[in-house]
């Protein structure tokens, strides 16, 4: 399931949680784990990105 679109933070860490639970799913195949927890990592890594990206965006204004 792979957004063409670009995603909000919150959207990121709703489709991490998404993947975290068919990750708990004792029917999952091998294959679907792996493919769901690159998954997962991209999102939260982008999500990770835009955290600090905001946090210097903070810190650029509080020094003005």
């Amino acid at each position: 399931m792979s957004e063409t679109k670009t995603s909000s933070f919150e959207e990121k860490i709703a489709h991490a949680k998404q993947i975290l639970e068919k990750l708990m799913d004792p029917e999952i195949t091998l294959e679907e784990s792996v493919k769901a927890y690159e998954e997962g990592m991209k999102e939260l890594q982008e999500a990770a990105k835009m955290l600090e990206e905001a946090k210097l965006k903070i810190n650029q204004v509080k020094t003005l």
